[in-house]
């Protein structure tokens, strides 16, 4: 079985789905790896580093679609990615794709995708159980962006983080805010707390407080929490338009008084809920920063403009867009080994094996026979 890894055409990508230290991972399980010459630059490995590890190298694009059994990807083919007419081209019937393909957001692309003959697998889709936890790559690149966006916040705020003892007086110790609790928040959290900061967190799920208050954090109670916002497959869970607008006129005293704040409250397929009304920002202090984790669909801040910084009343919202790619070689590194753990779930002596008694590979797959096969994704599609 051949493994190919393409250049990303994702519009500014640098990240690579696989990385040379795992090649050799790979070969163990009778896997060859072929990957397009210049896949790994931007992420800092080169041609040479894949090589050395015994992979080899395409020129052309065409040609690793047409020798790879199984294309492994950082993104799908969205409407503006620019490979995206002569790459679904490229794929032919029976080609294993795997990746973060988007299925939730962009179901007609999974359409388009099934009608090529591939068997296609979405780790978005990856069921929050123990035994898929080395593939999980949500919360990998959740985790990059949670680190990143903390450090995005302090090059913009007009003071430092930590409290600092000094011959010109005491400095008072920022106050940062994190909005939601996940792997993105929890990072948040812990990078805030490494530079100094004095860090409050909110969640809508009370089982996370041990979690917050376990980094140093304060665990923010505003009377609202609940089990129900969470999914069984312990996904967040979108709740009515009344919850959240008595949690937004709860939370202005938090904001009210922070330095930094940052959301990442994410609903998978939907709509990211508003937790930050424009009037809220306005009562808070000029200077400060907001960091909008969840930019790409749609913003908890209500002001949010994906990709941009915007300033109302000397206060800045920045919606960062595929954060995780800011940081390329350690994010790279860590979705490679999500891929090669779903490929070692997937592959034995080098054969594919679509056991779908296997609770992670149901669920993942996408497409088979020229079919959307997964139930949520057909849902979505359906007239």
């Amino acid at each position: 079985m051949i493994v190919g890894v393409s250049v990303e055409s994702y519009p500014h990508e640098r990240r690579v789905a696989l990385v040379p230290a795992v090649v050799p991972v790979l070969t163990k399980i009778g896997m060859k790896v072929l990957v397009q010459r210049g896949a790994g630059e931007k992420a800092g490995f080169p041609d040479t580093a894949y090589e050395e590890q015994g992979a080899s190298i395409a020129v052309e694009r065409a040609r690793l679609f047409s020798e790879a059994d199984i294309v492994v990807r950082m993104h799908g083919w969205a409407a503006n990615s620019p490979t995206r007419d002569a790459d679904l081209e490229y794929l032919r019937s029976g080609q294993v794709v795997l990746g973060l393909l988007d299925p939730l957001a962009n179901p007609e692309s999974i359409r388009e995708l099934a009608e090529t003959g591939v068997t296609a697998f979405a780790l978005e889709l990856l069921p929050r159980v123990s035994r898929a936890q080395s593939m999980d790559a949500l919360s990998s690149m959740a985790t990059v962006a949670g680190y990143k966006a903390v450090l995005l916040a302090a090059g913009l705020l007009k003071k430092m983080f930590p409290m600092m003892m000094t011959a010109a007086g005491t400095i008072t110790p920022s106050r940062v805010f994190v909005i939601g609790a996940g792997v993105a928040g929890l990072q948040a959290i812990a990078t805030a707390h490494r530079l100094g900061a004095v860090v409050q967190a909110y969640d809508v799920r009370p089982a996370v407080k041990e979690q917050v208050e376990s980094l140093s954090a304060k665990f923010v109670e505003l009377g609202l929490e609940t089990k129900e916002a969470e999914t069984a497959g312990g996904y967040a869970k979108a709740m009515d338009e009344n919850f959240y607008r008595r949690q937004r006129e709860m939370m202005t005293r938090v904001l009210a008084e922070s330095d930094v704040v940052i959301t990442t409250a994410a609903i998978p397929g939907k709509r990211a809920p508003i937790l930050i009304t424009q009037e809220m920002v306005k009562g808070m202090r000029r200077g400060s920063v907001i960091v909008d984790l969840a930019a790409e669909t749609g913003g908890n801040c209500e002001i949010t403009s994906p990709g941009e910084t915007v300033e109302v009343d000397g206060v800045s919202v920045v919606g960062p867009v595929n954060l995780p790619s800011t940081i390329p070689y350690h994010a790279s590194q860590m979705y490679a080994r999500n891929i090669a753990a779903f490929l070692q779930l997937l592959a034995k002596d080098g054969e594919l094996h679509l056991n779908l008694e296997d609770q992670i590979i149901r669920e993942t797959l996408l497409t088979h026979n020229k079919e959307v096969v997964n139930p949520r994704v057909r849902e979505l599609l359906a007239p």
